[in-house]
C-alpha cells in the first residue's frame, strides 16, 4: 500500500486570495467614486439657479463728466426758459436780468459799404473839371481827339485812346488854384460838360463814318454765301400715290386641274351668302387675302344643295395650312384642301 504525504497548502497559492482581493476592492472604489461623482454633478445641474451666474459689479459716480473748460466758441441762444421746458419739462425759475435785444452789432473799418460817400481829403490835388479854367475850347480839344482817332483807323492801326487822352488830360490842381475857383457855380461847370460831351460825340460820330469805309470795305457791303453744295436743287414733293385697289377675281371650279390647291372657308346655302361671307372676311383678314381669287363651287350632298366658298392663289399645300393658321387663330374657319 503506496503511503501519499500532505504537506499543506503551498506559500504561493495563500498569496493569490490576497491580491485578487486588493484588485477588487480597488474596482469598487473606483465605481463607487465615479457614482457619488455622477450624482453629485447632476445634483448641481438640477439645483442650479440664479446665484450661479456671474454678476459685474456697477462703477461709482456718472459715468460721463464734462469738462471744467470745454473750449471753443459757446453757441448762441443757451440759458432760455423754453430751452428748460423742452430738456426737463418745466420753466426755469424767473431770471435775475433780462435783456430783450442783444447788443448792436459794431461794424470794422471794412464793413462799410461801398456805396457810402467818402469826405474829400483836402491835401489831395484835384483835377480840373473844365477846359474853362486852362483858356482852351472844348470844341477844338475833341476835334483834335477825334481826328486823330480817325487817322489811326484809317491806317488800320488800334486806336491808342488812353494815349490821345492822356495829352489832353489838364494838370492837376493846386490848393491856391482850388480857393481861387470857389466862386464858379455848379451850374455852370454842368453846363460846360454837356457841351464837351457833344462835341466829343457829334465829332467821333462824324471821323468814323467817313474812316470805317475807307479802312475797313467789308463792313459797307456783306455778301451773301453761297449754297453748299452747288448742284443742291429741292426736288418737287411727290404726290401721295393713290392705293391699289385689288380686285377679286372669280374662278370658274370646273377650270381648275385635278390636285389644285386651295382653303376653303365654309359651306352656304347660296351664292348670294357666299358673296357676303367674302366681303365680310376680305375687310377683316385683308392682308392675308390679297392677291387671292374666289372660287364659289355648287354641290349636293343627300338631295340638298350648298355652295363652298373656297381660296385660290397658293403655290403648294404648306402655303394654303400657313393661310389657315393665320385665320384659325382669329377664330374663323379654313381648311386646306385639294381639288379631285
Amino acid at each position: 500500500m503506496a503511503d501519499f504525504t500532505y504537506s499543506g497548502p503551498s506559500a504561493r497559492a495563500r498569496t493569490r486570495p490576497s491580491f485578487t482581493m486588493l484588485t477588487n476592492w480597488a474596482g469598487a472604489a473606483i465605481s463607487l467614486g465615479l457614482l457619488v461623482g455622477v450624482g453629485v454633478w447632476g445634483t448641481r445641474v438640477v439645483m442650479r439657479d440664479v446665484s450661479g451666474v456671474p454678476i459685474v459689479q456697477a462703477s461709482e459716480g456718472p459715468m460721463r463728466i464734462a469738462p471744467e473748460d470745454p473750449g471753443g466758441e459757446s453757441a448762441d441762444h443757451q440759458g432760455l426758459s423754453v430751452n428748460d421746458v423742452a430738456g426737463n419739462g418745466i420753466a426755469a425759475d424767473p431770471a435775475d436780468r433780462l435783456i430783450l435785444a442783444p447788443r448792436p452789432i459794431t461794424l470794422s473799418d471794412e464793413d462799410v459799404a461801398p456805396g457810402i460817400a467818402v469826405a474829400p481829403d483836402p491835401d489831395r490835388p484835384r483835377v480840373a473839371d473844365t477846359s474853362a479854367r486852362l483858356g482852351e475850347d472844348p470844341t477844338e480839344t475833341g476835334g483834335n481827339l477825334v481826328e486823330s482817332l480817325a487817322n489811326q483807323i484809317a491806317d488800320g492801326n488800334a486806336p491808342l485812346v488812353g494815349a490821345a487822352m492822356a495829352g489832353t488830360m489838364p494838370e492837376p490842381m493846386t490848393a491856391d488854384d482850388e480857393q481861387s475857383d470857389t466862386g464858379a457855380t455848379v451850374a455852370d461847370e454842368s453846363s460846360e460838360e454837356d457841351t464837351f460831351d457833344n462835341a466829343i460825340d457829334s465829332a467821333i460820330g462824324d471821323a468814323l463814318a467817313q474812316a470805317i469805309p475807307e479802312a475797313i470795305a467789308g463792313l459797307a457791303r456783306s455778301l451773301r454765301p453761297k449754297l453748299r453744295p452747288v448742284g443742291l436743287q429741292q426736288t418737287a414733293s411727290l404726290a401721295p400715290m393713290a392705293p391699289v385697289v385689288h380686285t377679286t377675281k372669280d374662278i370658274d371650279p370646273d377650270s381648275l386641274p385635278v390636285g389644285t390647291r386651295l382653303a376653303q372657308l365654309g359651306a352656304f346655302d347660296s351664292a348670294e351668302t357666299a358673296l357676303s361671307e367674302w366681303t365680310r372676311l376680305e375687310a377683316r383678314f385683308g392682308d392675308y387675302m390679297d392677291g387671292k381669287d374666289r372660287v364659289i363651287q355648287r354641290a349636293t350632298s343627300g338631295g340638298r344643295v350648298f355652295y363652298r366658298l373656297r381660296v385660290h392663289g397658293f403655290t403648294d399645300l404648306s402655303d394654303a395650312r400657313r393661310f389657315c393658321s393665320a385665320f384659325v387663330s382669329e377664330n374663323a374657319d379654313c381648311i386646306p384642301v385639294v381639288t379631285r
